[in-house]
């Protein structure tokens, strides 16, 4: 019998990755691409959506053909990708008007500033569940289309395409055919109600942006089009599912259930709480979002966004020349002294959840004379574990949950001290996929499930976890997290 595969593209801030996997949901081989990261002298960050949609296809054909495999076999595409960065094309020509603005990028700050004095913000942040911010897409689409010539113009006739990565790549691959995207993707726009789960109307007017403009929102299963892979495939392929990255990963985490948890380590990092069929908006400095919507139903839930997380070890790396690799970080936090004090605020961008502060700078804090390399590295692998902690405790408060454990996946996570250090500053387990692929395999498993490929109650429980348990006092987690909190109010700009 013929061997069926479901392909999960994952559409990430670094790059893009193609990843086969078999009828039994096994990861049989994967395949990489990463792309240019534009960041001109004031510090915006841009993507180039054709180089990202020609990536998408080579990695994809070229997995199928270094594997052998017959395109036929191919029952489903499943997309998980780089959420908030947004960009805008013509519909006529299919071209971008300009680079994608990516969601780390802060230059919409006066949109948003100009929104609030107009007294949006309270407004806006009812019915979509998120702090007005430029972190979001509609502030940065906005900025496209008041500083692009001829885009406000075209926009008002209805003649251009405002979207998500997503979007993009789910037109592109089906000839302009499709102009989709999903729930969990437009709940992160700023532009969504997640109440009445529609464009909204008002929301869209106060950022100048028409609703004609945006993409028919879909359920995160839906059959979005198929594609043929640039001509490359002989038959068609149906693209069966479409989530956003930390989306897609707590559903391939298999948290399904209000409370379950967890944390993406990636570029920047994303924790996420589910809590079911009804929406919770927080005080505490956490947005709510919708999860997916799956066969006509949504599921909430909390989520805490952090701008640097991996990232800072990437600094580390290739910016201070601090270490080679991410082995080096590995090492080096082993021998760092355990009575060092020095923390890392990498507010490199301003702070986000639960912080929300863009004017905030980055801080190295609590060096002393025999502060070395080592302790530096170790207070930026440490800095990701705070970041997370404080999303956490947010979480905690506004939705009145006691959390036993707390599920991760993302590249960082086979750091073993992180992981520990993780599990003993929130006194809390930590169970830590063994397979990196998260976003890939909740989107590869949506679209299995819609094609008809996987069984919902039986594909999650393959999921390989390490297990880590708290081992440190209640005194040295006070001692530790009190010094990171004194860190961050040095970098906060209201004080």
């Amino acid at each position: 019998m013929m061997e069926h595969y479901i392909i999960g593209i994952d559409q990430s801030t670094q790059g893009t990755k193609a990843v086969l996997f078999d009828s039994k949901g096994q990861i049989t081989a994967r395949k990489d691409a990463s792309h240019r990261q534009i960041v001109n002298d004031k510090g915006w960050v841009e993507h180039d959506p054709n180089e990202i949609y020609h990536n998408t296809i080579r990695v994809v054909t070229e997995l199928i053909s270094e594997q052998g495999v017959d395109v036929a076999s191919v029952k489903g595409i499943g997309i998980s990708n780089q959420r908030e960065t947004v960009l805008v094309w013509d519909k006529v020509t299919g071209e971008p008007v300009n680079h994608a603005i990516v969601w780390q990028c802060s230059r919409a700050e006066e949109i948003c500033k100009r929104i609030e004095h107009a007294g949006h913000a309270q407004m806006i942040r009812e019915k979509t569940g998120l702090k007005l911010s430029p972190y979001f897409s509609a502030s940065k689409a906005a900025w496209i289309l008041e500083h692009v010539p001829g885009c406000m113009e075209k926009a008002s006739e209805g003649k251009l395409c405002i979207g998500t990565i997503d979007s993009w790549l789910i037109y592109k691959l089906t000839g302009g055919q499709s102009f989709y995207t999903d729930y969990s993707n437009a709940s992160r726009t700023q532009l969504f109600n997640i109440h009445t789960l529609t464009w909204d109307e008002e929301i869209c007017t106060a950022f100048g942006i028409n609703k004609d403009c945006l993409p028919k929102v879909m359920d995160s299963n839906s059959l979005f089009g198929t594609t043929d892979l640039e001509g490359y495939s002989t038959v068609q392929i149906p693209i069966h599912a479409a989530l956003g990255d930390s989306h897609a990963a707590l559903y391939g985490q298999g948290c399904q259930r209000p409370g379950m948890i967890k944390a993406t380590y990636g570029t920047g990092s994303s924790v996420m709480m589910n809590i079911g069929s009804e929406p919770i908006i927080s005080d505490a400095g956490v947005v709510t979002s919708l999860a997916w919507g799956m066969d006509g139903k949504v599921d909430y839930v909390l989520e805490g966004n952090i701008n640097y997380t991996g990232s800072v070890i990437t600094w580390l790396q290739k910016d201070l020349g601090m270490i080679d690799s991410y082995l080096d970080a590995q090492k080096l936090v082993w021998e760092a002294n355990p009575s060092d004090r020095t923390y890392l605020v990498p507010a490199f961008t301003g702070l986000g959840a639960p912080y929300w502060d863009s004017d905030a700078t980055g801080i190295f804090c609590g060096i002393t004379r025999v502060t070395k390399k080592a302790e530096l590295v170790r207070a930026g692998v440490e800095c990701i574990a705070y970041q997370i902690a404080d999303v956490i405790h947010a979480m905690k408060q506004s939705a009145g949950i006691t959390i036993e454990h707390l599920r991760t996946d993302g590249g960082p996570t086979q750091n073993v001290y992180l992981m520990q250090f993780q599990s003993d500053i929130l006194d809390v387990c930590v169970d830590a996929s063994k397979a990196e692929e998260l976003s890939a395999i909740g989107a590869a498993y949506a679209a299995g499930i819609a094609a008809g490929l996987y069984h919902k109650d039986e594909i999650f429980e393959q999921i390989k976890r390490t297990h880590y348990i708290p081992e440190k006092t209640s005194e040295w987690r006070s001692e530790k997290y009190n010094g990171w909190k004194a860190a961050v109010n040095m970098v906060l700009s209201k004080n």
